[in-house]
């Protein structure tokens, strides 16, 4: 779970938000380069302007830039400009000898593989001309990441439904379901954007976890919880590069979630309880960590406890985890805007 209008991405390829760039193809955003030099702060402000387009992406942006980029490892330099469609900050074609625009910015289309279909869709909770409130499946990332460029809600709205311009305001883990946020309009999205960066938007989630090995009706619970009654969870969560799960460290709190034991059950053999979840804070993974942390893992979570390195394409145990209410005050309108996710976690 994280706030963000777009996927986090290395500075180099961020968006250059009010140029004249690339527009989506196949419902897929175009990647955003920066080149060396000119006169705004940017992290190759410093470093040498190559002679031509040709000599930057030889030498500098394959080499450096790209070389993370899987699909992008066995592509010379004229893919850039023909399939590619490499194009300069005011929207015109770059050729390969032209001059490199110190400080320009400059988009491309990635080569994008085919990929397995997820089969499950997405279910249109309410529309109107400025926002899409839809339920995200369990498995479907939200916005392009990783193996999954054409296989996540924003791609599939976009093709689906001709808008280039949807664009997710928040996203939901892959494995997670339930609502999810997306603008369709670029000129109303910044009022609804600063509504997720001011955590003005109260969101809701429900849960199943494995109450603690032995657990029996009556005994206590972390938290002190017991049912109807809320408590506090705050903790540090630190996300360490190349590690999958997120870690709770010692330091000044920067999660915090409301959580209360709605009853408990059976599954399986085991103990297992009903939560609502409200999270106050927008840190990845926060939920599953801070039940995890608690000694009560979301059923189903194939990282915590323990990393299971899960096959993406297994679907057969879904987390039991679902976003079921947002409600926020419209910008645009001052209605008060109640969305319920038509979902439900397994029995």
């Amino acid at each position: 779970m994280k706030d963000v209008a777009d996927g986090v991405a290395p500075a180099s390829l961020r968006v250059a938000r009010g140029l004249r760039l690339l527009p989506p193809r196949d419902g897929i955003s175009a990647a955003r380069l920066r080149a060396p030099g000119g006169t705004q702060t940017h992290a190759a402000q410093h470093d040498p302007v190559p002679g031509t387009v040709r000599e930057w992406l030889e030498q500098v942006v394959i080499s450096r830039t790209l070389a993370r980029e899987e699909a992008l490892d066995s592509v010379g330099v004229e893919y850039f400009t023909v399939a590619g469609e490499l194009t300069d900050q005011t929207g015109a074609r770059v050729r390969l000898d032209d001059a490199v625009i110190p400080g320009g910015f400059y988009a491309f289309h990635k080569p994008v593989p085919p990929e397995r279909r997820v089969p499950f869709e997405i279910a249109v909770v309410h529309e109107d001309d400025e926002l899409l409130i839809v339920d995200k499946p369990h498995f479907l990332a939200s916005t392009p990441n990783g193996i999954f460029q054409r296989e996540c809600v924003v791609t599939r709205l976009r093709i689906a439904r001709g808008e280039d311009d949807i664009v997710a305001m928040h996203r939901l883990d892959r494995v997670t379901g339930g609502l999810l946020a997306l603008s369709r309009r670029p000129e109303t999205r910044g009022k609804y954007q600063v509504l997720f960066q001011e955590k003005q938007i109260q969101k809701t989630y429900r849960a199943l976890a494995w109450l603690p090995n032995g657990w029996r009706e009556g005994d206590p619970l972390p938290l002190g919880l017991e049912s109807g009654e809320a408590r506090e969870r705050r903790s540090r969560l630190r996300k360490i590069d190349g590690e999958r799960p997120v870690r709770e460290v010692a330091g000044p709190p920067n999660a915090h979630t409301t959580i209360r034991l709605a009853g408990a059950g059976e599954r399986d053999g085991r103990a297992v309880g009903a939560f609502v979840l409200t999270p106050h804070t927008g840190k990845t993974h926060q939920l599953r960590v801070h039940m995890n942390g608690l000694g009560m893992p979301i059923v189903g979570d194939p990282v915590y406890p323990r990393d299971a390195e899960p096959d993406p394409y297994d679907f057969s145990d879904p987390l039991q985890l679902l976003a079921t209410t947002l409600a926020f005050d419209d910008p645009l309108t001052g209605e008060r805007r109640v969305f319920h996710s038509r979902m439900a976690l397994a029995a």
